[in-house]
């Protein structure tokens, strides 16, 4: 009859195995509690698409009702007509834009079939102003140039028309260069500085105008 063999091994090699057990029954609670976390985590996804969606909804509403307000002031200073700058929200390629149009006397027109091209100047100027606000100042110096955005402005509206982008310039701190083919006369009373540009055998002549008819030439050549 065959003696025993010494049981110590095996049972150091199941104490391992027990051990072994232990430790991969504690990892599988480990990720079961991690699955249960990401399944409560992406529980809330709809939650979270929802209210940002909603703060969507609420910013380009804030956006569209300051554009408004403040457009239609501007064109109703100027112009002195009772009319008013609408502004919706639209889908293009997956992305948001606005569409604006003319509301008077109750109906739409389009800004630039149905209304003068002093209307889309107005606009033109304020939306550049309203773009450059939202860029970083640290990066982007608030300096604005603006050619001959007054074309189609008649020379009596001139004086408003400046006296309103004046206003916003120093409202949102902005240096605004203007360009124009206007009388100079008309930008006095607004315009900190007025240049006027003439031709010359040697180059450019430059007149620093002003008010009191003080006037200095400089040649750029």
């Amino acid at each position: 009859m065959e003696a025993l063999q010494d049981p110590t091994e095996a049972f150091g090699r199941y104490s391992a195995l027990l051990e072994r057990r232990k430790q991969a029954l504690t990892e599988v609670s480990k990720q079961q509690t991690l699955l249960a976390e990401l399944d409560e985590f992406l529980g809330l996804e709809p939650k979270v698409l929802q209210a940002l969606d909603q703060l969507d909804s609420q910013l380009f509403k804030e956006i569209t009702t300051l554009l408004e307000d403040k457009l239609s002031i501007a064109l109703q200073e100027v112009l002195e007509q009772s009319i008013r700058l609408k502004v919706k929200s639209v889908m293009h390629h997956k992305s948001v834009g606005f569409e604006f149009s003319i509301e008077r006397d109750g109906h739409e027109e389009h800004i630039l079939k149905g209304c003068g091209g002093s209307v889309a100047n107005i606009l033109s100027v304020g939306l550049r102003l309203f773009a450059l606000t939202c860029l970083s100042e640290e990066k982007h110096r608030r300096f604005l140039v603006l050619d001959e955005q007054d074309c189609w402005i008649q020379p009596e509206l001139i004086p408003r028309f400046m006296k309103i982008i004046k206003e916003a310039a120093k409202a949102l701190n902005f240096q605004i260069l203007m360009i124009s083919h206007h009388d100079p006369s008309l930008f006095f009373d607004q315009a900190d500085r007025v240049f006027q540009l003439d031709p010359h055998p040697d180059g450019v002549k430059v007149r620093i105008l002003g008010s009191e008819a003080s006037v200095q030439d400089h040649n750029i050549i």
